[in-house]
């Protein structure tokens, strides 16, 4: 079992910019591939970025190209989401999830994770 705990959410206003982190437990997080995703209210869930389980290759959903970075360190079980120059439209909740089973070439598609964390909360002011 991986239990996954996102942090790092708030309000700011657009133009600004947040980290998010996603602690994972287990030893083998080394060994997860790794993604966000984000709700707003009323849609469905979407892909926001990925990466590999050496960080080697990174993937992003074309909403947030240039602006967010994904990134993991290993040693600390953590994976970030470094979102800069927000915009409304980026509020929403953000997710993390875990594929223990590796790369997927399908790694927009939530159903290819097996974990999940509970959220947490990004609020974009104009």
């Amino acid at each position: 079992q991986v239990q996954l705990v996102e942090s790092g959410g708030g309000l700011v206003q657009a133009g600004g910019s947040l980290r998010l982190s996603c602690l994972a437990s287990g030893r083998t997080f080394s060994t997860y591939f790794m993604a966000w995703f984000r709700q707003a209210p009323g849609k469905e869930r979407e892909y926001v970025a990925a990466i590999t389980r050496s960080g080697g290759s990174t993937y992003y959903g074309d909403p947030v190209k240039g602006r967010f970075t994904i990134s993991r360190d290993n040693a600390k079980n953590t994976v970030y989401l470094q979102m800069n120059s927000l915009k409304p439209e980026d509020t929403a909740v953000y997710y993390c999830a875990a594929r223990p089973r590796g790369f997927s070439g399908r790694y927009y598609y939530e159903g290819e994770y097996d974990y999940w964390g509970q959220g947490t909360q990004v609020t974009v002011s104009s």
